[in-house]
């Protein structure tokens, strides 16, 4: 077996573990997403994407420009990959603590969480597209699609434990803050109903 199909595979492998735990949550009673503390849940999904990223970067460095895409497409992925790196630090750091890695804590209203619910997400999906135009390999494109694909299900996994931790406080939130984005988040959403 080749490096490349090495990595790709490890890639898709590790991927797919990531889908069973949140499909898991989302399909049965069982709570694999978010792990809550530091549970075995919690260490199998962080190594599962631990494995997906070095395979990702692995993957990206055998088979750049192996696809051919012009050079424009990859100064937009570039940018792209920019601003998801952006939105996704703003939301990390606005937590500043586990939660950031699916560990139970506050709910979080403020800053750019007053505008989408998952700034962290949303910076994921954004950077990543970025990332596979910005590298153009379909190979890459092909496991970023993957990853786009879950981070759209985890907060579906975490919305039934976020309004079970946080009951009305997360109601209203929910129905004033979208999931990632819609016209209300370029409206200049405030934040003077909920405690950050």
């Amino acid at each position: 077996m080749t490096p490349i199909r090495l990595a790709f595979g490890a890639g898709l492998l590790s991927a797919a573990g990531v889908y069973v735990l949140v499909l898991g949550t989302l399909l049965t009673d069982h709570e694999w997403w978010p792990p809550g503390d530091r549970t075995p849940a919690y260490y199998v999904h962080w190594t599962l994407v631990g494995v997906f990223d070095v395979a990702l970067l692995a993957t990206a460095v055998l088979d750049w420009n192996g696809w051919g895409l012009p050079p424009a497409v990859a100064a937009v992925g570039v940018g792209f990959g920019l601003c998801g790196t952006a939105v996704f630090v703003w939301g990390a750091r606005t937590m500043r603590s586990a939660e950031t890695m699916g560990v139970t804590g506050e709910l979080y209203t403020g800053g750019p969480y007053a505008y989408t619910r998952n700034p962290q997400y949303l910076g994921m999906i954004v950077g990543v597209i970025g990332f596979g135009l910005a590298v153009d390999s379909a190979l890459v494109a092909a496991l970023a699609a993957v990853h786009v694909g879950w981070v759209l299900l985890l907060p579906r996994a975490e919305e039934p434990h976020l309004r079970a931790e946080f009951g009305e406080e997360y109601d209203r939130y929910v129905a004033r803050v979208p999931r990632f984005v819609d016209p209300s988040t370029f409206s200049g959403a405030e934040d003077d109903e909920l405690p950050n």
